[in-house]
């Protein structure tokens, strides 16, 4: 995944990465804690809090993505593998509490060959 892949005037686009992962502007939001209308006017979506979330989350699909095989495969493993160590919690919800840093931390140690 190129990040300017995802860019349009100068912000990332929710319909772009909606139609890269093959799914709609109203899940990606959802999965990132967003409200519904987040992306329905072009000011809420170059709001800062909602331009960080897609960043995160591209950020994290980026790495992932050579380990998975596919963006689909980064995008399911975001939104659904609980992270050993977090009680659980998949890196879509420590992305949406604010902690993507630590889903960071977690890839550093797994691709540095140590345990979770």
């Amino acid at each position: 995944m190129q990040f300017q892949d995802f860019i349009e005037d100068q912000a990332f686009s929710p319909a772009l990465i909606a139609s890269a992962l093959r799914t709609t502007r109203s899940e990606i939001a959802g999965t990132l804690g967003l409200g519904k209308d987040a992306f329905s006017r072009a000011s809420r979506v170059r709001a800062r809090k909602t331009q960080a979330r897609l960043r995160q989350m591209l950020e994290i699909l980026n790495r992932v993505e050579t380990q998975t095989g596919s963006p689909l495969a980064a995008y399911a493993w975001f939104r659904a593998e609980p992270l050993p160590g977090f009680g659980g919690a998949t890196p879509d919800l420590l992305v949406r509490e604010g902690k993507a840093d630590r889903v960071h931390a977690y890839l550093d140690r797994v691709m540095a060959g140590g345990y979770a």
